[in-house]
């Protein structure tokens, strides 16, 4: 596992996607035994000079944070994927860089993705946060609860709102950012940036020549300078997936895409698994709600992809979410990783028995795959009524959204 994961983040803005949506999904490809959980945060007002305890490091808090939902990691403070409540989605990416990360304990590229949903109302917003936190404590420690070796890797982000998404690509502090309004972006665990870049670290080139990547005098291109030599174009083999698209993109395009294993955009090999997928839909009308689609389950082509909109009373749902071993959790104490408790939420649980079923192909596998896919379309097309509805959807209704699906879903396993 010595290489990043090969997740896949997408973005589609119209006219590419269809009825004035900006559609965003990501799989997250993950050791295969890992449990990932989907957590709803509230906003939050915070102490003076409060701290705030990440993965590995504490930093300062904020006075006020976002209403945040995101998948993880159930081992981990920060996420993998997720949204808060100003319509801004963040997804992360390891990348493998011509420069070794850190192994040395600081922040989590997942730490930042939360970071940057709890403190940014704007995608540019959440990059000026993931950026200057960067800058402050560096990012680095170990990807994976794994006790025997440390895999740490540099970061890339796609960061989306209603009207911009910016693709971030971090190289210990220094970074670089590009800005996009239109077609379809996708990124994966390779640095994507070339000339094109509308944010950059002030000293991100004087680095680079210091270092006799750059001569200062070609034209500066990010990734050529500092991707690894070894680098393989084909270790990105779906990036085109969207691309290829010649229907206007949806909801149910972006999930097809990340169902789609002959791409390896749904990866499922020896070492990895896509351990959890999110799809969202964000109206450019504001008057319409952001819709965000979690599994929280492995395999998104064995998985229900279910609706979350955020309203103030948002109902919790514990069976989504590991249970929590507090101090004692081996992650907290060092040396680190010495066990690994059972994570497995309810929702896993009873989709580990889905699996197995649909996995034995046998005529109680189809018809099991069958209902899943009918129970998912009838929540695909509840949210297109909202969406398209003139009038905002009640808050009453819709605050038991992705509750009231989770256990339906376990129920209909067991």
């Amino acid at each position: 596992m010595a290489g990043a994961p090969p997740s896949y983040c997408f973005v589609a803005f119209p006219p590419r996607a269809k009825d004035g949506l900006v559609v965003f999904g990501k799989n997250s490809a993950r050791p295969r035994d890992e449990v990932q959980e989907v957590v709803y945060f509230s906003a939050a007002d915070h102490e003076p000079e409060s701290k705030v305890e990440c993965t590995y490091i504490s930093i300062d808090q904020v006075p006020r944070t976002h209403a945040i939902v995101i998948s993880r990691p159930a081992w981990l403070w920060g996420a993998e994927m997720g949204a808060n409540e100003h319509g801004v989605c963040i997804a992360n990416e390891a990348v493998n860089a011509r420069e070794p990360a850190a192994e040395t304990e600081a922040l989590l590229g997942m730490d930042l993705v939360r970071l940057g949903l709890e403190r940014g109302t704007t995608a540019k917003e959440a990059l000026d946060v993931i950026v200057s936190l960067l800058e402050e404590h560096g990012q680095g420690g170990n990807y994976y609860e794994d006790a025997n070796s440390c895999h740490s890797f540099q970061s890339a982000y796609l960061l989306v709102d209603r009207d911009e998404a910016w693709v971030l690509e971090t190289i210990g502090k220094y970074w670089a950012a590009e800005k996009i309004t239109e077609g379809v972006k996708c990124i994966c665990n390779q640095l994507s940036l070339t000339t094109k870049m509308d944010a950059e670290h002030p000293e991100l080139r004087t680095y680079a020549q210091s270092q006799g990547w750059w001569t200062g005098e070609d034209e500066f291109n990010f990734s050529q300078i500092f991707s690894p030599a070894d680098d393989h174009p084909d270790n990105c083999a779906g990036k085109d997936s969207l691309e290829k698209q010649e229907e206007s993109i949806t909801v149910q395009t972006m999930i097809d895409i990340l169902r789609d294993k002959a791409s390896g955009v749904c990866i499922d090999s020896e070492s990895f698994l896509t351990t959890a997928s999110i799809v969202s839909v964000l109206p450019q009308n504001r008057s319409s709600p952001c819709i965000h689609y979690f599994t929280g389950t492995p395999d998104p082509s064995r998985s229900i992809f279910k609706p979350f909109i955020f309203v103030d009373d948002v109902k919790l749902v514990p069976k989504a979410q590991s249970p929590c071993f507090g101090d004692d959790d081996p992650v907290k104490k060092e040396p680190r990783f010495q066990e690994k408790p059972d994570r497995r939420h309810e929702l896993y649980k009873a989709h580990e028995w889905a699996r197995a079923v649909i996995e034995s192909d046998q005529e109680q596998g189809r018809v099991l795959k069958k209902t899943m896919m009918e129970l998912e379309k009838q929540g695909l097309e509840a949210m297109e009524e909202i969406l398209s509805s003139p009038e905002p959807p009640d808050p009453a209704e819709v605050g038991d959204l992705f509750y009231d699906c989770v256990d339906t879903e376990i129920k209909f396993f067991k």
